[in-house]
């Protein structure tokens, strides 16, 4: 059976899952000496009752319904004619679904979705994920005493999957405070309340099982959790023993679309700027730097001389963005940027988004084997912009020359046109990649232009073959080559030891 992660909701999205994820165990602690010292605490202990903090927190749980309108379909040319036995149970059945097809003046079906949601303020502000309410006609609310109330939408962000709604009403709404979800740790105790289907507050609680999960989102930050999270949960809040909110439940790993004990909460501390920025201005801006980046593996790292796979790799710089501006080049890596660290490829989209739009702020870049610092303007994110993420089907390869099965060919008219390669591409063309070769097996393909080796200009196949003979005689375990495909610049590890 494929496992799947799916968001919380009547219509599941699907997609593929990372490998599984590693507990860790907490070591014996030794009494020594005379007297045996008192064990410290790891852990505080688990609440005799949940209880008081449910039914504190129960009312600030809403219940989210939206209706949508479905289109009828289009009928393209005549419907086709069912030949079906006579006396058949499904004569009928048919008969009447082709006449309501056929029927163009048919009302239109409504649709019905369902979610969680929780209220911020008093005055009827309320938080749920984008998924429950996207493409809603109407957006209506019911709170935990049964009242039922028409919700209007104050804006959405479909990057962060959060949305915000207001209701209109005269009395003052029990609201939960947003908490520090940087805060928590591995192994806190946490609970999760949703209002799934109406059928009223659903109470679960659970621990920590991981932090800074992603989901392939350029934003993503989850929380992952072992509480029972259910479809209908979608946009219902997860709590800290304080009773603040340090999660929105989101989304869950299931075989069958049920809860298995792993599901995922946008963190607080990406949420709560997000809600903030949709109620002060109804939309969200984000920073914005101009670079597509890659993820380095270990050789990659290795090859760029770095101590370990740290940082986020520049595939490619675009023009006039405030990268390419403060001279960030085409096979940097980004370290460091305004002061945080950046420990891999998938925090760096993170962190230039929370930067305020034209701070200039520094960032520490590996260039040449060293550390150099470079002043960046931040720009804003718009909509027609490119993401900051990487394509992440691109791999990270690795591969040789001869050794692993790569024809190598200069560049012509001929090739060029073949390749879809425009006049001023500059590089050696790999033609040919053996199906049984590891360089195949690591995504080089006939098509790939290698354009440099070593981060060396290279144009014809003597100069690859000279450069990685020359890294052999050096008694390098690796060479770097930079690989330009699709209009993609990639940077490929190459052993040649």
């Amino acid at each position: 059976m494929t496992e799947n992660i799916s968001t919380i909701s009547p219509a599941p999205l699907l997609v593929r899952l990372p490998r599984a994820l590693a507990m860790a165990a907490v070591a014996a602690v030794l009494a020594v000496g005379p007297l045996a010292a008192p064990t410290p605490a790891f852990a505080a202990s688990a609440p005799e009752s949940f209880a008081d903090m449910a039914q504190k927190l129960l009312p600030s749980v809403v219940n989210v319904y939206t209706t949508q309108t479905a289109k009828q379909p289009e009928q393209r040319g005549p419907a086709p004619d069912l030949q079906l036995p006579p006396g058949s149970p499904f004569e009928q059945f048919f008969k009447d679904f082709m006449n309501r097809q056929r029927n163009p003046n048919a009302p239109p079906r409504r649709q019905t979705s369902l979610g969680s949601g929780f209220i911020i303020d008093e005055s009827g502000f309320i938080v749920t994920n984008n998924h429950v309410i996207d493409g809603a006609d109407e957006i209506s609310v019911r709170l935990h005493d049964e009242t039922e109330l028409k919700a209007t939408l104050v804006g959405k962000d479909p990057r962060t999957d959060l949305a915000l709604l207001k209701v209109e009403t005269s009395r003052k709404l029990p609201a939960v405070p947003w908490g520090n979800s940087g805060d928590i740790r591995i192994g806190d105790w946490v609970l999760a309340i949703g209002n799934p289907f109406g059928l009223g507050g659903t109470v679960t609680a659970g621990i920590l099982s991981a932090r800074n999960r992603s989901m392939g989102g350029a934003y993503d930050d989850f929380l992952q959790t072992d509480a029972s999270i259910n479809r209908g949960n979608s946009g219902g809040p997860m709590f800290n023993m304080k009773g603040e909110v340090i999660g929105i439940n989101s989304a869950i790993l299931s075989p069958n679309g049920g809860s298995v004990g792993i599901g995922f909460a946008i963190a607080s501390n990406l949420a709560k700027p997000v809600i903030e920025q949709i109620r002060n201005g109804g939309q969200v801006k984000r920073g914005w730097l101009g670079v597509r980046i890659q993820k380095l593996d270990e050789d990659v790292a290795t090859g760029f001389g770095l101590d370990k796979a740290r940082g986020a790799l520049v595939s490619s710089v675009q023009e006039n963005s405030p990268a390419a501006k403060a001279q960030i080049k085409q096979g940097d890596v980004i370290l460091k940027f305004d002061g945080r660290d950046v420990p891999e490829s998938d925090r760096l989209p993170r962190i230039v988004a929370d930067t305020p739009i034209g701070k200039a702020v520094d960032a520490t870049v590996w260039r040449n084997r060293k550390e150099i610092t470079v002043k960046v303007t931040v720009g804003e994110l718009k909509e027609d912009e490119v993401a900051a993420a990487a394509d992440p089907n691109v791999p990270a390869v690795t591969g040789e020359v001869k050794s692993l099965g790569l024809t190598l060919a200069g560049l012509n008219a001929q090739s060029r046109e073949k390749y879809g390669l425009d006049e001023s591409a500059v590089g050696v063309l790999v033609t040919d990649a053996a199906q049984d070769s590891p360089a195949f097996e690591k995504g080089v393909r006939p098509g790939d232009l290698i354009t440099e080796v070593g981060q060396e200009s290279v144009k014809t196949p003597n100069d690859v073959s000279d450069k990685i003979k020359a890294a052999r005689d050096g008694k390098k375990k690796s060479v770097l080559l930079t690989l330009s495909s699709r209009g993609e610049t990639r940077f490929v590890a190459v052993r040649v030891d």
